[in-house]
């Protein structure tokens, strides 16, 4: 699995900031959480302000008293809260498998994560990737995010804080260990006092603890000893989990300039049923019904076209076969093409789940033809119409009359 983490430090100072007007910020230590006599804590700080001591989470009055010639400013949680929702749907515009929080009481608010497995058809490369999804966030998030990419939540997020604004540092697949070797071990644990216990050990560097057996870490620190020593190894201690549920991933794609040719349109729906296929398969799921939305050019059309189509069906069994997809959804177009060019393409598949695997007898080498003639006939059906292919269930193979054994099965 390759994850993109997008991280933006001190996102609520910069939504905070995006909201006021240039000439009204104020000048000096800035304090973010409402003002000091209130019963809260800090929830951001400006450069001036943490170099007095101002951190995250403690309270208010404790900041005044570090900062008294700070301004402290209220916090609009709903604002906050709507303007990474935004940037989160623009996200998914170029993942169906993304993940964060929106609260701005989290601590991992500002973090934006997406699961890239089989993107590179759409969007190119991961480094073009990360740059045309960075460009897509600038404006919502007031800044380019800085951006990593590993094969672990924790590799990624630590590349991306390792990044500097607006830059992306890329871990190679499978050397997660081999790049967390020379950081700090206190990276390793949001628990302070295993960190200090850590550099009491003299254990400073990431490498350091990797090389220790996980039967000593757990002796030392218990289960979040178990944690430690697996994140300095590179292993995955998170796994993860998209916000947006799985049973419906959606990819559109824009064509410029339109196309009205079958081929063309097939070409773009590759594209698209490849990248969803592929991180259907990351995810250990299948898909069980498609929905392909075409998107028209009517500027020389007649009057009264509609502006889209859309073809709809229902695969035999689930599937995250990109190849099977498309022939099927491409079949159901073809009876009735565009009647325009088209500009856009946005294919949406459903009622994902866990894809089941299918023991097969070691004698009966023909296991999955029963799967193979699902699909046969689903193609038989979209080619001939649906009438003309009938399906029979057998009642009782044992009746006198040959009528009562087997009925025909209504649709």
């Amino acid at each position: 699995m390759r994850l993109l983490h997008l991280y933006r430090p001190h996102l609520l100072l910069d939504l905070a900031k995006q909201r006021l007007p240039s000439d009204s910020w104020p000048a000096g230590p800035i304090v973010l959480g409402g003002k000091p006599w209130t019963a809260g804590n800090v929830l951001d700080a400006d450069p001036a302000a943490r170099a007095l001591g101002v951190r995250r989470g403690i309270p208010l009055g404790s900041a005044h008293r570090l900062a008294p010639e700070a301004t402290f400013l209220e916090p609009e949680p709903e604002a906050d809260r709507t303007a990474v929702e935004a940037a989160f749907e623009r996200l998914a515009a170029f993942s169906p498998a993304i993940a964060g929080s929106s609260d701005p009481g989290d601590g991992a608010f500002g973090l934006l994560e997406a699961q890239i497995d089989g993107l590179a058809g759409l969007w190119g490369p991961e480094p073009e990737l990360a740059d045309r999804i960075g460009a897509a966030l600038e404006p919502l998030l007031g800044g380019r995010p800085r951006a990593g990419i590993a094969g672990t939540r924790f590799g990624a997020t630590v590349a991306a804080a390792a990044a500097r604004p607006g830059e992306l540092v890329t871990v190679p697949v499978g050397s997660e260990a081999t790049f967390l070797a020379p950081l700090p071990a206190g990276l390793l644990t949001p628990d302070p006092d295993v960190r200090a216990r850590l550099a009491r050990f003299g254990l400073r560097r990431i490498g350091q603890v990797a090389t220790l057996a996980a039967s000593a870490l757990v002796a030392r620190f218990g289960e979040e000893g178990a944690r430690v020593g697996a994140r300095a190894r590179g292993e995955e201690t998170d796994p993860f989990r998209p916000r947006r549920t799985p049973e419906r991933l959606l990819l559109a794609l824009p064509i410029e300039p339109a196309v009205a040719e079958i081929e063309a349109v097939r070409f773009v729906l590759h594209r698209i049923a490849t990248a969803l296929g592929e991180n259907l398969v990351a995810r250990g799921l299948a898909a069980s019904t498609g929905r392909l939305r075409l998107e028209l050019d009517r500027t020389f059309a007649r009057d009264g076209l509609p502006p889209e189509i859309v073809v709809e069906g229902r695969f035999p069994e689930p599937t995250a076969d990109p190849e099977a997809i498309e022939r099927l959804l491409l079949a159901r177009l073809e009876r009735v093409p565009p009647p325009a060019p088209v500009a856009r393409l946005e294919l949406e598949l459903s009622g994902a789940s866990p894809a089941t695997g299918q023991q097969l007898p070691l004698f009966v080498p023909q296991a999955l033809h029963g799967a193979r003639l699902g699909w046969q006939l689903a193609r038989l059906a979209l080619t001939f119409g649906e009438d003309r292919v009938r399906r029979f269930e057998i009642l009782d193979p044992e009746a006198p009359l040959s009528e009562r054994r087997w009925t025909w099965r209504v649709a």
